[in-house]
This record gives C-alpha cells, structure tokens and sequence, in this order.
C-alpha cells in the first residue's frame, strides 16, 4: 500500500492535483503537466523571469518544455491498472480534522466515528462496516477525537448512561454501583431532553436576535431622522439668520438713506441762507461806499442834497440764529441704543435656542426592572425637604422618614410648606430611578411623584388631585390611584411597602406592591414636561399621631442580601 502511495504522489502535478498529463520536466528535476506549467508561466510574462512551482527555482530565459516520455508511459500504464488522482489537498486530514485511524503516511479525513470500535475511518476503511454482517450493530456517528472521554474511566467500559442525579455519562457497572438508586436514563434520552432545552434555548436567542435586529432598524431609522432634522434645522436656521442679517442690512442701507438725504435737506438751507447773506454782503458794501463818498463831498449844499436822495436802508434779508447742535450724534446714540437692545434680545433668545438644541435626544429607554435585584442599579436615596413639611409633620432618620405628630413643629415660614395638607416633598429632582417607602399606622399613605409648582394649599395641594401630581393612596383595605381629579382602584389587599419606578425621559411611572417580590400595581405612560419630585403625604382626620412613612434605604439592604 505505502508502495501504491508513493507512485501516486509522484506522478501527480503539483499544480492541478491530478495524474500527469503530457508531463514535462525541468531542470530542477520536477514534473508538471505541460499545459499547467505554460499557464502557470503565461501568467508570469509580465514578470520577465520565470522559476519552478515547487522549488522556486529561477530559469533565464523562459526554458523550452520537452515531454517526459518515461513519465509518460508510466502514467498510462498505471491507468490501466484501475490507478486515479491523488487525493486533493482537502482530502488529507489538516490539524483540525479527525484522521483516520486506518490509513498509514499521510493520513485521510475521517468520514465517520464508530463508537463501538472507537476509531475514524476514512471513506476506503469505513467500507467493512457497511458491508461486514460483523459491523452492522455498530454505532457510526460523526467523526470525533474524544472517542476515549466516552469510555468509563472505572470500569473501561462505553457510558452509554446517564445520571440525572449528579449530571454526568456513566456506564452500566457504575449505575449498580456508585451510582446505585440514583436517577439514570439512556444517553439518548438524556440527549433528546437536553435537545428539547436546547431548541428552546435556541428559540429564544433566535427571539432575542429578532429583537435586537428589529431595535438595531429601529436606532438606523432614528439616525437617519435625527440626520434629516438636523440637516433641515441647519438649512432653516441659516434661512433665518440670512433673513435677520438683509434685514439689518436693509435698515442700514434706510437709515444711512435718512442721514444722506437730511444732510442734503439741511445743507440745501445753509447754502440759501449763506448765498442770501452774501447778497446782502454785497449791497451793504455798495452802500457803504456811496455813504463814504458822499462823506467826502466839501460842498455843503451839495452834500444835503445828496443826502437827502439817498433811499432808506433795506432791512436785512435774513437774520441768523445758529444754535449749538449735536448734528447726527443722535442718529449715532439711537442706533447705538437699537444695537444695545439687540444684544440684549439676542443673549436672552440664544439661551433659548441652546437650550431647545441641549434637549434635543434619542429615547434610549432602559428596561424596567422586573425583580429587586434589578431595581437596585436604579435605586436612589432620597431625603425630604424640611421648607415643604406640614408643620404637624415631623422629619428624622437623615431627612428619610416623616411621623405624623399633630402638633406644629418649630419650622420655619417658607413659601414652599404645604398649609392644608399632611405632605412633604423630596429636596432633589428625580429622573431614571427607584425607590421604596414602607408607612406604619392606622390611617394611611400617599406615594407620589409631582411638579415643584404644585399648589401648597386648597384642594389642589392634594397629591393626585391635580394634573402637576400623580400619586398612590394606600390605607389598611386598599389601594387607588390619583390624576387630576381622577381615582382609580388598583388593589384591594393591604400594602405597606410601595416600590416606585421612574423614567422621566420616557414618561414612564410604575408602583409595586414590595414583599419577597415585586408585585405592578400601576403604570402610567405620560410626557413629563417638568423636573419630578418624590413626595408623601398622610390621610388628615384618619391617621394618628405616630404613624410614619419612610424612604428604605436600599442600598444597605442589597448588600446584605
């Protein structure tokens, strides 16, 4: 057989694979099919050198290809003899493969495993078992290299069981052994269960996999709204600025028309009233030299009459009052007040504007917890703020519990307290978080979330009896809930451990019901327009002095657990 193998590998070319075909043979000594060395050679033409497929060898120039006559008879001779191809590359087992445990040299791809034999075989040697009477009950799976793991240690013998009881393969000897009265089944059964789990498993990934695909569309398509928007905010925005900035141009261009077309006005009457004093210059110097001639007259008769002919003085043409001005100073001082006020407009607009760019976002909403364990990384500690306690109500435990009292407590005038009302607010806004208040005593407990401008006095102080609050109200029998006037029941047992889920982003607002677990008793789907504050309240008239309502401290409680 090893004889058999080596003439296969040497008469096969190394380029195609298969049995030599014209063969030639270089210098170096190798083989090849002519027309697979002249391929191989053509597409190296550009190259100008030409070398062997296998030993790299370089020829100069391009050597001339002489038929390999032995060769050549060899291969045909051998072909009568029933000889094929050599196997291809991927044919022969790589490190990765399982080999087959038959083949001697270079070993073949195992077609299949027996688990009987507990060898691989090739698809040659895999022949007896399916002709062999002697191999029909053998089990062929496919090819495997842990053949040996499926081999009891203890007992050399095939695990063909399994233990349910300390989930592990074992062979027949150990389940009257070791494993004596513990759960056993065949490894086929065991598999199809595992099987069954397996496929669910699958049918949930698969699930899963939808989902996320869907949500990754979902996220492309908000990407490419969110670019559409911006793209069309830019284009609006700078339409807009374009349109501010000719107006202002347009104004510019009007006001410095004004100033050219007053100062024509204005020069226009200077010119007239300086060409009418010119003319006037010029008949009083006419005058003035008749009146000096005739000062120089020596007759006196002469002069008398003279002066007698002499007409009266004109009055003058114009009189000329010339008050200090600013000229166009008040021009400069008006634009400059418009430009002020402009300043001013626009620094109060533009915190607008940035603050309508910061709130633009992407609802990325986080899921909502479905036990306590997840609701501890959106567990947050709330204190209350004493300026809005009822003054009958008293604060302690760090801020975190509030105890009816009825009597007024030393706080404090603060616009912020509630008058009517039994109420108390947290002192920080709240966002994405979750928190617990458990309450003790015979009256009862509101659990709420609200708006900061909530009233402090008359009915519409109540929390949930507004559309600023949305609140729970448990007593000793049931539970409701309250929005802007309306009550709805939503439990008719007992509950005195109210967990709360908020995510202000998403308007979503979830109570439980706390025990070992967490039970919904309300959810609410709203658009929150406002910063959020945790607030509780008591039943006035019903609940006594003593009873209280505390925010948990859930930190320290998880962390026990």
């Amino acid at each position: 057989m090893a004889a058999v193998q080596l003439q296969r590998e040497n008469i096969s070319c190394s380029i195609c694979l298969d049995l030599l075909k014209d063969p030639v043979t270089l210098t170096c000594g190798h083989s090849f099919c002519k027309n697979c060395i002249k391929d191989h050679w053509d597409s190296e033409e550009q190259k100008r050198s030409y070398s062997c497929p296998q030993c790299r060898e370089a020829f100069m120039p391009r050597p001339a290809l002489k038929k390999n006559v032995m060769l050549a008879d060899l291969v045909e001779e051998l072909k009568k003899t029933g000889l094929h191809a050599a196997p291809a590359d991927h044919c022969y087992a790589g490190a990765e493969d399982v080999a087959c445990d038959v083949c001697t040299g270079r070993k073949l791809k195992a077609l299949k495993s027996c688990l009987v034999c507990l060898a691989s075989y090739c698809e040659e040697h895999l022949q007896p078992h399916h002709q062999a009477p002697a191999f029909k009950k053998h089990k062929l799976v496919e090819p495997s290299k842990n053949l040996q793991k499926n081999i009891c240690p203890c007992h050399d013998k095939m695990m063909d069981l399994f233990c349910r009881t300390d989930q592990q393969c074992i062979c027949s000897l150990c389940s009257v052994d070791e494993h004596k009265d513990h759960d056993t089944v065949s490894v086929a059964a065991e598999r199809t269960h595992k099987q069954r789990e397996l496929d669910l498993s699958r049918e949930e990934v698969q699930q899963r996999l939808q989902d996320i695909d869907r949500d990754v569309k979902v996220l492309q398509q908000e990407r490419k709204t969110l670019t559409l928007s911006a793209d069309k905010a830019v284009k609006d925005t700078d339409e807009s600025f374009t349109e501010i900035s000719r107006l202002l141009q347009r104004r510019s261009s009007d006001v410095k028309q004004q100033i050219r077309s007053k100062l024509e006005t204005e020069g226009r009457r200077v010119t007239d009233a300086e060409e009418k004093l010119q003319q006037e210059i010029t008949e009083l110097k006419k005058r003035e030299a008749e009146l000096k001639q005739l000062s120089l007259t020596h007759d006196h008769n002469q002069f008398l009459l003279n002066y007698h002919s002499l007409s009266a003085l004109s009055p003058s043409l114009s009189t000329i009052h010339v008050r200090p001005l600013r000229h166009f100073e008040d021009v400069t001082e008006a634009v400059a007040k418009v430009r002020g006020q402009l300043q001013d407009v626009l620094t109060e607009t533009w915190k607008y504007i940035s603050l309508a760019v910061a709130e633009v976002d992407v609802l990325l909403t986080e899921p909502e917890p479905e036990t306590r364990a997840e609701s501890f990384k959106y567990s947050q500690e709330i204190k209350l703020d004493p300026n809005t306690a009822h003054t009958e109500l008293l604060l302690s435990e760090g801020n975190r519990k509030v105890t009816v009292t009825y009597e007024d407590q030393s706080y404090s005038h603060h616009t912020d307290r509630f008058t009517d009302y039994l109420q108390v607010l947290s002192k920080e806004s709240l966002t994405g978080c979750y928190w617990e208040v458990e309450w003790t005593g015979r009256g009862g407990v509101y659990v709420a979330v609200t708006y900061k401008n909530i009233s402090r006095s008359g009915p519409e102080s109540l929390f949930g009896n507004n559309n600023k609050s949305w609140g729970l109200v448990c007593d000793q029998n049931s539970c409701q809930f309250g929005h802007n006037r309306i009550w709805t029941d939503v439990s008719d047992v007992t509950v005195s451990r109210v967990g709360v889920y908020l995510d202000h982003r998403a308007g979503l607002l979830s109570f439980y019901r706390v025990s070992d677990t967490m039970t919904l008793l309300h959810r609410v789907q709203a658009t929150f327009t406002q910063p959020l504050y945790a607030g509780v309240g008591f039943l006035y008239f019903y609940s006594s002095p003593g009873d209280t309502a505390e925010f948990c401290e859930l930190k320290e409680f998880f962390q026990e657990k």
